[in-house]
């Protein structure tokens, strides 16, 4: 499944968030002087409701949810304050005025059902897999994201460069601004900088780590899914340019070999062994042999032997 854009939109439109009639209703419940929480739900999790009677001496009190007018008698300890509308599909959490669990959930709750993956939460960037393609990793997209590189000067023979980026609060959350935040601060701190992809099976590690390598392919260079953990260390000459990179692999589960949990499956590699290659795999394996021997492999080292 994928996600097109209209006539009217530009590509950096769909990173933006739109209006939430929720949150026109949470402003119509506060004009009426309702005091919002969120109270524990079976189905949902949490659900919005309003208070209608303070605490008792037990310490519990009277609310009505928002959506089936349905009451509960809730403990004082187990209701969490609603943000005020102007939070409403927040792009760092870390900002929000109450910071809680539903809260956070719900965020991330309305940004997903808005195409909206990427949010920042302080330093880190929360993303929700969509399982779906989303017209948000497009060269133009990269290219508002990338630091603008100026020749201001020479020593010697190797040229200054400043960076004129956009600031994190100028775009949309999103693993090209993290890139390019950690590429910048390596050109300007002259230190190495590390990206950790992390999360549950399935999360979109694999495939978040591959835009980070393709926005770095595209910042350095503007002229031209299995059951493991990859680390990833690309290299950098002094002037920015990608020098070189290696993979390592690591948390292979052999475990999943003899046996795998429900929803599991063993290793991608011996489905397409099973499979077989396809007409264009075969025709990029072997464009890969030609480019692997003008390079000057031999042939004993491309076999593996």
């Amino acid at each position: 499944m994928s996600i097109y854009l209209s006539r009217k939109e530009t590509e950096l439109d769909v990173l933006k968030a739109s209006h939430n009639e929720l949150a026109g209703r949470i402003k119509a419940a506060e004009a009426h002087g309702k005091t919002l929480v969120w109270v524990p739900h079976e189905k949902d999790g949490f659900a919005l409701s309003f208070i209608i009677s303070e605490a008792d001496n037990e310490g519990y009190v009277q609310v009505e949810l928002l959506d089936s007018h349905e009451r509960q008698r809730v403990s004082r300890d187990d209701y969490q304050k609603v943000n005020p509308p102007r939070f409403d599909k927040c792009e760092d959490m870390s900002s929000m005025s109450c910071l809680n669990e539903a809260s956070v959930l719900h965020n991330l709750r309305q940004r997903f059902f808005s195409n909206l993956i990427y949010t920042y939460s302080g330093l880190f960037c929360v993303v929700v897999n969509p399982y779906k393609r989303l017209p948000i990793y497009t060269d133009s997209i990269a290219e508002q994201y990338k630091v603008s590189l100026i020749d201001s000067g020479f020593v010697g023979s190797s040229v200054l460069r400043t960076f004129c980026g956009k600031k994190r609060k100028e775009m949309p959350p999103h693993i090209f601004a993290v890139t390019d935040e950690a590429y910048r601060n390596m050109l300007q701190d002259r230190e190495d900088q590390s990206i950790l992809c992390t999360g549950e099976s399935g999360a979109g590690k694999t495939e978040n780590t591959k835009k980070v390598i393709q926005y770095l392919a595209h910042v350095a260079a503007p002229r031209s899914s299995n059951s493991k953990g990859k680390f990833i260390r690309i290299h950098f000459d002094a002037a920015g340019a990608i020098s070189g990179a290696n993979i390592e692999f690591y948390l292979l589960e052999k475990s999943r070999i003899l046996r795998q949990s429900a929803d599991e499956r063993c290793f991608h590699i011996f489905y397409q062994l099973l499979k077989g290659a396809s007409v264009d795999q075969r025709g990029e394996f072997e464009e890969t042999m030609r480019a692997m021997r003008i390079v000057g492999f031999q042939d004993e080292e491309i076999e593996g032997s």
